[in-house]
């Protein structure tokens, strides 16, 4: 087993009670921008892309806190500022996930949601992984931790 797949086992070990945590509106748009910059990592927000988050977070005994229509519309939001350009969207994302960066807890939620969002198809690709990276940079978290 990789690295990165048993990290991602023993994340999602007890993920679900530390969502109900952390259950707010802050703390659902930084996880679904998150899911928006995973999405938009090979340059466009595809169909592929929305059903694979809407499927995982239908599926997900961890995301399930949140309603499904709030959680597309936040994704929707997200997505159009990468519709307008990738940077502005991706900067845009950030700026919102960055409202956690002197909180580690929070932020290995996140992070542990985008790496199971980029992982939901099957093949979590080295564009995906590079834009992880970017999100643990912005949390001020060791991507390492994540075997990314």
């Amino acid at each position: 087993m990789s690295t990165f797949k048993s990290w991602f086992s023993s994340a999602k070990t007890g993920l679900t009670d530390q969502v109900k945590k952390f259950q707010n509106k802050d703390f659902l748009d930084a996880v679904v921008a998150g899911c928006a910059i995973v999405a938009a990592a090979d340059g466009s927000i595809g169909n592929e892309e929305k059903e694979k988050m809407v499927g995982y977070i239908s599926r997900s005994e961890e995301l399930k806190v949140f309603e499904v229509s709030n959680v597309i519309a936040r994704f929707n939001h997200f997505a159009g500022g990468f519709e307008f350009s990738n940077l502005i969207g991706k900067q845009e994302a950030l700026k919102v996930i960055a409202k956690f960066n002197n909180k580690p807890e929070v932020g290995r939620i996140i992070i542990a949601v985008c790496c199971a969002i980029g992982a939901a198809d099957g093949d979590f690709d080295e564009n995906e992984k590079r834009v992880v990276r970017d999100i643990c940079t912005t949390l001020n978290l060791n991507p390492g931790e994540f075997s990314l």
